[in-house]
């Protein structure tokens, strides 16, 4: 159980590295933007990213689990496994969304470089989004101990 919390916690953290790397480009190249499309346009680059980080690596992560002896694959283990993890994660990117967006225009509005208040906002908000996710994850049941 620990170790996949560790394996999740993992992917997320290295999702997030990419994406916070490609998003401070991103908003650099844009510094010419009015600060609320900086921040929108930074904020969906982010997400498109991390999504795509995420899933590949969850995927890779998670590919035997749900394997039957026959070689076929668990789709009631696999949908109910799903439902709770897009429930865990669709609450913390409710917040995350929130946080990011307002303390990346924030700190656009006092004068922060752009890559600056992006790499600043996304670091808040991953910390936060990073409880968020433990917390449902455990509220949900994901990784339940079946001893």
């Amino acid at each position: 159980m620990l170790q996949e919390y560790l394996k999740l916690n993992k992917n997320i953290l290295v999702a997030f590295a990419a994406s916070i790397s490609i998003s401070a480009i991103i908003a650099q190249l844009l510094s010419d933007q009015a600060n609320y499309l900086n921040t929108t346009y930074t904020t969906i680059a982010d997400y498109v990213i991390y999504f795509s980080v995420f899933s590949g690596l969850f995927y890779f992560d998670n590919r035997k689990k749900y394997r039957l002896d026959s070689g076929e694959t668990d789709t009631v283990k696999l949908k109910h496994d799903l439902k709770k993890l897009i429930t865990s994660l669709g609450v913390a990117e409710i917040v995350y969304t929130v946080i990011r967006w307002m303390t990346q225009y924030y700190f656009l509005t006092i004068n922060y470089d752009p890559y600056f208040a992006s790499i600043i906002s996304q670091g808040i908000s991953t910390v936060i989004y990073m409880a968020v996710v433990n917390l449902s994850v455990k509220l949900t049941r994901l990784y339940k101990d079946d001893s």
